[in-house]
C-alpha cells in the first residue's frame, strides 16, 4: 500500500542437531507423513547428541542462529547406550555458556524425540522457533 510502511516479521534461524538414530528419522518421519515445521530450521545431523560439544552451539550463535536445539534418543534407548546421557551433562554447560555470554538460555534447548515421533518433531521444532521469535534477534544477528 502506498504510503503504509510494511513490518516485516521477524523470522529466526534456527539449528537442530539431530542424532541420526533417532530424531533425525523423526524429521525423515514428519517429511514423509508431510507434518509441516517450520523451514527456517536446519538439521545437522550427528551420530549423537552426546557428540553436540558446547563449542558447537556456540559456533551455530557466531554464524548467525538465533535459538539452537539439540535433539537425541529418549533415555535408555540411545543406539550408543549412554549417549544421551552425556548430551544431558553437556548442555548443563551449553546452558552456563548461554547464561554467561549474555545469549540466553531460552535459545537453547534439549529434547528427546524418537524416529517414530515425526509429529512430536514438528511440533518441538514449531514451539521452539515461536519461542526464538518471541525473544527476537539475538544481538548483532543479520536474520530478518
Amino acid at each position: 500500500m502506498k504510503g503504509m510502511a510494511v513490518t516485516a516479521r521477524f523470522e529466526p534461524r534456527v539449528v537442530v542437531f539431530a542424532c541420526n538414530w533417532c530424531s533425525y528419522a523423526g524429521a525423515d518421519n514428519a517429511g514423509v507423513n508431510r507434518i509441516q515445521y517450520p523451514p527456517n530450521s536446519r538439521l545437522v545431523r550427528v551420530m549423537c547428541s552426546g557428540r553436540v560439544h558446547p563449542a558447537f552451539v556456540l559456533r551455530a550463535f557466531e554464524l548467525g542462529a538465533d535459538g539452537v536445539l539439540v535433539s537425541g534418543c529418549h533415555i535408555g534407548d540411545c543406539h550408543y547406550l549412554f549417549g544421551n546421557e552425556s548430551a544431558l551433562k553437556q548442555f548443563e554447560t551449553t546452558k552456563s555458556f548461554a547464561r554467561l555470554l549474555g545469549i540466553g538460555e531460552e535459545r537453547v534447548r534439549l529434547e528427546w524425540v524418537s524416529a517414530a515421533e515425526g509429529e512430536r518433531f514438528a511440533r518441538i521444532v514449531e514451539e521452539f522457533t515461536e519461542t526464538i521469535r518471541k525473544a527476537g534477534p539475538l544481538a548483532g544477528s543479520t536474520a530478518t
